[in-house]
């Protein structure tokens, strides 16, 4: 029976980072699985908040069915909004705002804002998901709507074991519309020294739609047509004696364009300028110097000592390098001939670097527990854009792409985080539990100097003998965040909560700085005013939440639910020219509801679902107004079928996703899919089948249809950026363990 949010297993995981060590089944109760929703190993029966776990079962059945990461947890998870088929996951919420996204404890977020956190990992390299929804600040900032820590697979005690997997997906619309899988691993040492080597290949095809025909590719933030990607991860656990434990783990994993398709866009580019704006299609022949890509590199080691002054130290240090390239695309003249276009063509390159340590101590007493540490980080963040040929762009229609320069693309910077944080416990009564901590953060950041983007484009033409730079600068800006809630314990079964918890975001350095305005008319850009660094400091965004919960076991169900309600002083505005970044002095809230139930109606049938019911509001002149399209999220719905004996199982799940719109005319659509899985255990290894979009539904996802709202009308006609939805697909896969 697969359940997303269920109580049943056991697991050991490491506080300071959210980690599975050890896991198994016990019976299922409340207190059998233990969770760390506060920095220290908690049983979820002693936590305030909403947690969910996703066993590597339940990624399995989806992933080999056809899934992605992302949408499998946004199928999942009810607080979290259903997962786009793109790299990007831009506006994959949870509870209407921002997600922390963390590898066994790693930050995936970065201070530059970019959404491809789920293009970092293979779920064959994934042990069990936890998540905590709400806002958070225990792991730093990015959390106000929540956090999702991804666990991955560690090495067992033992002969060397081996696991295989095979798949193949397709819609069967053309030769091209074919995915292939394959995964390998091997595990094994004794109790002293174990460890595990995965690696998984994945190599894509085009896409088509409910009605045939070929997604457009997705030139604005990229998608997973004609990719390939590689994810090799290993890990190392000693054990020196029962008081120590070190856990080593490194990973590689790239992701990138592997293939000769393209979004054609008519000759001099009339479907960008408008002079034939259904000039654009699907073609053959694409070839550029930078190619769409994620690649990323994460080294991390854990240590923990059970007995230093009586107490138990947890200590992390990690690094993380990623470079993520993205596609073509077109930046033209406003108010040049539609038939003779000017402007210029280039693909940005955007690299970070993140290091850091962490430590924490821990002491327990009968009824009290403590936890005390500090987090220090630095992140450097560099990007350039190349310049490809414009005439060679014109007359290839956006095909046939060469460098002929490479510019700077956002100013680069360093932030230096160190925060001190302590957590407390106390075990009021038998029944009764409060839990509540405290945060303080310290960010500086430096940024250099930097040229704006149109200037230097200007330059590389020709047109300007040079420019003044924006100067750069430092500052520094602090954040407190608390938290407290009580957790009551009945004796049938049941628990009540209520918590309130902060959380914070800060704004896009890249975006914020680096802008100024120049006076041209010597030939010379002069620098009239820019964002001035040092006396235009960030501000964190702080988040407040409130939220009252239950959950309850049963002899055939658990169900979890919880109301909430967030506020902040400040939102982030995206201009929609130049898709810079502002901080604004508008309230903001999100209130909603989520719940869940798993049903066992037999040994054999099992029927439940999952349901986000939420409301994003702004505050404008004074009325509460309805949060922009762009960014606000969606409800939805999720049931499920079950049914499963001697080794079949089979599952027939369908996902409602309710429309939305705002106060501007935008509007985003909804959509109901169904889709279908099984698998039987064979006498060696298991099948699975899964079939996708079973009513083959022609649809828009919610990034194509917000990727209209940001690029359509400015940067060409909306269709061209109408990334639709995956048509029925077809999933065959193979796995074996020996």
């Amino acid at each position: 029976m697969s359940r997303a949010n269920t109580f049943k297993g056991f697991a050991v995981l490491s506080p300071l980072l959210l980690t599975v060590t050890a896991a198994g089944h016990a019976e299922n109760r409340l207190d059998s699985v233990v969770v760390t929703g506060s920095r220290a190993p908690t049983q979820i029966s002693q936590v305030p908040g909403s947690i969910h776990v996703v066993y590597q079962e339940q990624i399995e059945e989806q992933v080999r069915s056809g899934k992605s990461l992302k949408e499998a947890l946004g199928t999942l998870i009810p607080s979290m909004d259903v997962g786009p088929q793109g790299r990007t996951n831009y506006g994959q919420n949870m509870r209407g705002r921002s997600v922390l996204v963390m590898i066994d404890g790693v930050s995936l977020n970065s201070s530059r804002g970019l959404s491809r956190q789920f293009d970092s990992i293979d779920p064959f390299n994934i042990q069990r998901i936890e998540v905590l929804s709400g806002a958070s600040a225990i792991y730093g900032g990015g959390a106000t709507g929540g956090i999702v820590n991804i666990i991955t697979k560690k090495g067992q005690s033992g002969p060397a074991g081996y696991e295989t997997e095979l798949g193949v997906t397709s819609g069967f619309n053309n030769s091209d519309d074919r995915d292939l899988r394959a995964a390998q691993s091997v595990s094994g040492g004794n109790d002293t020294l174990h460890g595990r080597l995965g690696v998984a290949v994945q190599k894509n095809g085009s896409f088509y739609d409910g009605n045939g025909d070929a997604v457009l590719p997705d030139i604005s933030q990229t998608d997973l047509q004609e990719n390939r990607s590689v994810d090799l991860l290993g890990s190392l656990e000693w054990n020196p004696d029962e008081n120590q434990n070190l856990q080593l783990l490194g990973q590689f994993y790239d992701s990138g364009y592997d293939g000769n398709k393209g979004l054609y866009l008519g000759e001099n580019l009339s479907a960008v300028t408008g002079a034939d704006p259904e000039a654009f299609d699907v073609r053959s022949g694409f070839s550029s110097d930078r190619e769409p890509a994620t690649r990323r590199y994460q080294l991390s080691a854990n240590y923990r000592h059970g007995d230093v002054l009586g107490q138990t130290l947890y200590l992390q240090a990690f690094t993380r390098s990623e470079t993520m390239d993205f596609h073509p695309f077109p930046y033209l003249d406003r108010g040049s001939d539609p038939n003779a276009p000017t402007g210029y063509y280039s693909a940005s390159r955007q690299s970070t670097d993140l290091a850091g340590l962490k430590a924490m101590l821990v002491k327990d007493w009968n009824r009290f527990r403590v936890s005390y540490g500090v987090d220090y980080d630095r992140e450097t963040f560099d990007s350039d854009q190349m310049l490809f040929d414009f005439q060679q762009v014109l007359d290839s229609g956006g095909l046939d792409l060469d460098r002929v320069n490479k510019l700077g693309r956002y100013p680069d910077y360093q932030v230096d985080s160190l925060a001190a944080f302590v957590q407390a416990d106390w075990q009021i009564t038998d029944t009764l539990r409060f839990s509540s901590g405290l945060r303080h953060q310290r960010m500086d950041v430096e940024v250099d100097d930097f040229i704006a983007v149109a200037q230097q484009v200007k330059i590389a033409r020709g047109q300007l003998s040079g420019a003044d730079a924006i100067p750069g600068g430092s500052n520094d800006y602090h954040a407190t965040l608390f938290n407290a809630g009580f957790i009551q314990e009945l004796n049938n079964g049941h628990q009540f909560w209520i918590n309130y918890s902060q959380g914070f975001e800060l704004a896009d350095p890249a975006k914020y700085y680096g802008r100024g305005s120049y006076d041209e008319s010597s030939g010379y850009a002069v620098l009239r005013e820019g964002i001035d660094v040092d006396g235009q400091p960030m501000d964190a965004i702080k988040t407040e939440q409130v939220e009252l919960g239950w959950r309850g076991y049963g002899e055939r169900w658990n169900a979890q639910s919880a109301v909430y309600y967030s506020w902040s002083d400040k939102t982030l505005q995206i201009n929609s020219g130049d898709l810079s970044v502002d901080v604004e002095d508008d309230k903001k809230r999100n209130y909603g509801i989520e719940a869940q139930l798993d049903y066992s109606l037999t040994d054999q049938w099992s029927l439940g679902g999952n349901a986000h019911i939420v409301r994003s509001e702004e505050k404008n002149d004074g009325e509460w107004d309805p949060q922009l399209a762009t960014t606000a999220s969606l409800s939805k719905a999720t049931v499920y079928l079950g049914w499963q004996q001697r080794g079949t199982r089979a599952r027939v799940q369908s996902t409602y996703v309710h429309d939305l719109d705002d106060d501007y005319d935008n509007e985003i659509d909804g959509y109901t899919l169904v889709d279908l899985m099984a698998s039987q255990r064979l006498p060696v290894g298991t099948v699975s089948v899964g079939i996708q979009n079973l009513f083959d539904r022609d649809y828009g996802t919610i990034w194509g249809q917000r990727a209209q709202l940001f690029y359509g009308g400015y940067y060409g006609p909306d269709a061209m950026f109408d990334q639709r939805g995956r048509g029925r697909t077809y999933t065959l896969s193979y796995s074996v363990k020996y």
